[in-house]
């Protein structure tokens, strides 16, 4: 792996680096406290990313995306990551499964959430099935041309502003090595479709400003022009691209980790107790070198996962690997930063007690610590299973 950036790498990690400082930053403090983002000011994100050419960055430029590859991908997740997600996330970045998208469903769903004029979200989790996505209870039940789905999704992210959402629902059931399995289907659901019903969530700890919502389904009847790729073939199609998603995960959490480990460095250089700074004193320079070794390899871990998905060589485990390691070290920097900086870390006249607050969620959603812990090991694994 070649670990020199191109000129093209260079520029863009400037340009979203600068776009975050002087755009995205200044609105933290506000936006946490209010635990919302002024429609106003969302929509001005929006356009600034447009206009810089940074929105829908993930997506493939034969549909208006900007092609990117993953190494860059992920460079600029991890400039991203540097500021909360109720402020990035208007940086769209679509489903990438919306690349299934067939006929009039590319200029209804697709083309418009890359130009930025629609927004999509992902319906996949419910009450009892958040790691065991196969526990999907929502149901669909064909009735002609029509499905009729009945069910309930939870924590749902950006639900409350997406236009649309991506539905994953039981569709049917197989036998498979004499085991019963569900058959999921995936669909395009518009916003204000009859018998769909978005509601706030639960408040979180982390993450204010970005909300996940509850959606609830009572005989709400879809057309099957609405399937995204095949019927039954919903968790094949969104296998394909979910695995991404956690590396990039990970290039976000390397972000958030710099920007709090650059605080705390300052605070230890600068904070000064029995007559000399505190970083002087090893029981805070010696955290300072554990959290910058830290984040050093996670940001390693997670270009080297980058790239092996640029070259179709990552695996499940690979991208279990840069989620774990990425967000655990998150964790543990916020921690220490909090630890560094003492009584002052957790007053929210300061940003690190909301770093720390944050920065717990990384390691539940997107797949749990212990869900990567299992891809990983069954991967070792399976070269020894008959």
């Amino acid at each position: 792996m070649d670990f020199a950036l191109t000129q093209e790498q260079v520029m863009l990690v400037d340009t979203v680096r600068r776009f975050v400082e002087t755009e995205l930053q200044p609105h933290e403090f506000d936006v946490d406290r209010a635990d919302a983002v002024a429609p106003e000011l969302a929509a001005q994100i929006r356009q600034r990313a447009i206009e810089l050419g940074l929105y829908a960055f993930n997506m493939p430029e034969e549909v208006g995306g900007a092609g990117l590859d993953y190494v860059t991908q992920a460079l600029l997740e991890r400039e991203l990551g540097r500021t909360s997600w109720a402020l990035q996330v208007f940086v769209g970045r679509p489903s990438k499964i919306l690349m299934a998208c067939q006929g009039e469903q590319i200029e209804r769903y697709l083309k418009p959430v890359i130009r930025g004029e629609r927004v999509d979200c992902f319906g996949l989790t419910e009450p009892g099935a958040g790691s065991d996505a196969m526990g999907i209870r929502t149901r669909a039940v064909r009735d002609g041309a029509d499905f009729v789905i009945n069910g309930s999704k939870h924590f749902i992210s950006h639900a409350d502003t997406a236009d649309f959402v991506i539905l994953f629902a039981v569709s049917g059931e197989e036998e498979v090595k004499n085991r019963t399995r569900k058959r999921v289907t995936a669909f395009l659901v518009d916003k204000n479709t009859p018998g769909m019903e978005i509601r706030r969530g639960p408040r979180c700890t982390s993450l204010k400003g970005y909300h996940q919502s509850e959606i609830f389904f009572s005989d709400c009847r879809l057309h099957e022009r609405q399937i995204l790729g095949q019927e039954h073939k919903g968790f094949d199609l969104a296998n394909q691209w979910l695995t991404a998603g956690r590396v990039m995960v990970a290039a976000n959490c390397v972000g958030r980790a710099q920007r709090a480990f650059e605080m705390a460095t300052e605070w230890a250089g600068t904070r000064k107790q029995f007559g000399k700074a505190i970083g002087a004193f090893q029981g805070t320079s010696f955290k300072l070198a554990d959290m910058a070794t830290s984040i050093r390899a996670a940001e390693l871990l997670t270009f080297y996962s980058a790239d092996k998905l640029d070259k179709g060589i990552m695996t499940d485990g690979d991208a279990g690997m840069a989620k774990l390691f990425a967000t655990e070290m998150l964790g543990r920097v916020t921690d220490d930063a909090v630890q560094i900086y003492g009584g002052m870390g957790l007053m929210d006249e300061l940003p690190i007690e909301r770093f720390w607050r944050d920065a717990r969620i990384e390691r539940i959603w997107e797949g749990t610590s212990e869900i990567q812990r299992h891809i990983i090991s069954r991967e070792l694994l399976r070269p020894y299973q008959e």
